[in-house]
């Protein structure tokens, strides 16, 4: 396990004078809170010594079968009783590579990847490949020209860790042609796929995307959350596994945790069972797209045309790549004394590399601080390029390792 080299700096960041483009936290604060107090205070008054008490190592069988209703959103025909709930998806991902790993063991990923799936994985001490992407997701030629090169050198490939939409923190959606075929490759290999899809739901324009688990259910472990469609605070995830991968992540779940937490997911399943819950995803979605939209058309109005970046069709997040000779974790300091802040892209690759890019995320400022924050941005960025033109590109740093950022940025 590391330490983040750039925690200190974000401690900074969350002053309210800086704009932060880095966290992906949610907007708690477009949910009717008032509500929400009188449900929790409900849930307390009428079920307190059920809420209170030690619950099921699976969790709540009622939950479990709100969250299949939930997954049907998304094409997933599935039975409650392959349902594991978790203490988020994080943690159904940590149980996951706890089953699977040993130290060595190969672990494909998107590159980029999501960081706090980088860092669980770096724990147990798994050698991560990535994957070529470009704006529709995983290459598949790349990811069978991976799979073949490590079963040619006799590397041991225990699963491909992917996030197929709204990618964090590419902000690309596997297209559905492509879907397939990944499944496909997959399958050929005898490689599981964990599909990890916290942002599944919050899709900008049409119906949700059908999700990789809806057409191989022996092939693929879904990971699902509350935390971007009701509120992180809640801390309440699942894993739909098949039988025998779930019968080991009951008894992984008891071993970390002995039961859930029986008041949070009583409280998640009423809000299921007496709130429009659609209807408040539909109104994320509009505050998300809004925000989407301010920060796409502020880079195109005030950044360098030097700078490209994604144009995420859902979640939270743009990947925005620098000229030549920038280096993102280099300037962050210089961003964060201009009081605007991102996340370097080094976080998101396990090598360190990815000094180009930054991940810029839209869902928590109000648009027109994310407006200014692109700004102040963008001014950073032209100042670094005029040094650059200057005194010639500077020498690479070494980008070692994975650089964690805290639960409020991942």
């Amino acid at each position: 396990m590391v330490a983040s080299e750039i925690r200190a700096l974000f401690a900074v960041a969350s002053r309210p004078e800086v704009v932060s483009l880095a966290g992906g936290m949610p907007y708690v604060t477009a949910l009717p809170l008032d509500m929400v107090g009188e449900l929790v205070a409900d849930l307390v008054t009428k079920r307190g010594p059920v809420a209170l008490q030690y619950g099921s190592g699976q969790g709540d069988p009622h939950l479990r079968e709100q969250i299949c209703e939930v997954m049907r959103l998304e094409g997933i025909n599935a039975g409650a009783n392959d349902v594991v709930v978790t203490v988020g998806s994080q943690q159904a991902l940590d149980l996951m590579t706890r089953i699977f790993i040993d130290p060595g063991d190969v672990v494909l990923a998107e590159g980029p990847s999501y960081v706090g799936a980088l860092g669980t994985f770096a724990a147990y001490q798994a050698k991560v490949v990535h994957i070529a992407m470009d704006d529709q997701g995983i290459v598949p030629e790349s990811l069978a020209q991976t799979i073949y090169a490590l079963e040619t050198a006799g590397a041991p490939i225990k699963f491909l860790y992917t996030i197929p939409t709204f990618q964090n923190p590419a902000g690309v959606t596997l297209n559905i042609a492509r879907r397939q075929q990944v499944l496909d490759i997959c399958q050929r290999a005898g490689v599981l796929v964990i599909e990890d899809n916290p942002y599944g739901l919050l899709g900008f324009d049409g119906e949700p995307m059908r999700a990789l688990r809806a057409d191989n259910p022996d092939g693929v472990v879904y990971l699902g959350s509350f935390s971007k469609t009701l509120a992180p605070g809640f801390r309440v995830g699942w894993a739909l596994a098949p039988h025998a991968i779930r019968d080991k992540l009951v008894l992984a779940m008891e071993s970390a945790v002995l039961s859930h937490s029986s008041f949070t997911q009583l409280a998640v399943g009423q809000y299921l069972t007496t709130q429009p819950w659609r209807e408040q995803i539909k109104s994320f979605k509009e505050l998300y797209r809004e925000r989407r939209d301010a920060l796409l058309d502020a880079l195109e109005a005030l950044m360098p045309p030097e700078v490209t970046w994604t144009r995420p069709a859902g979640g939270f997040f743009v990947w925005a790549t620098l000229p030549d000779g920038l280096d993102s974790k280099a300037i962050l300091p210089r961003a964060v004394a201009e009081r605007v802040a991102f996340v370097p892209g080094t976080g998101f690759f396990s090598d360190g590399s990815g000094a180009r890019h930054m991940r810029l995320s839209y869902c928590f400022p109000e648009p027109d601080r994310i407006r200014e924050g692109v700004r102040r941005l963008a001014g950073v960025i032209e100042q670094e390029m005029q040094l650059r033109d200057t005194f010639g590109t500077s020498s690479a740093r070494d980008h070692q390792g994975v650089d964690t950022p805290g639960p409020d940025l991942a």
